[in-house]
């Protein structure tokens, strides 16, 4: 199994929101959250994030 992190701040559908309890977004997965995604869906589905697209 990989153990590397997803970095989210690579990927095309991470993104900064405007709410200050629910920072940072996944347009992916359509959530919100005040931690990184990645750690998020890890933590809901126990695999690395499915989703993950390098940005351009």
């Amino acid at each position: 199994m990989d153990n590397k992190r997803v970095d989210c701040f690579k990927c095309k559908f991470f993104y900064i929101t405007w709410d200050q309890r629910y920072p940072k977004g996944c347009r992916a997965f359509e959530f919100k959250t005040s931690r990184l995604p990645s750690l998020d869906v890890y933590r809901a589905s126990g695999q690395r994030c499915l989703r993950f697209e390098k940005k351009n």
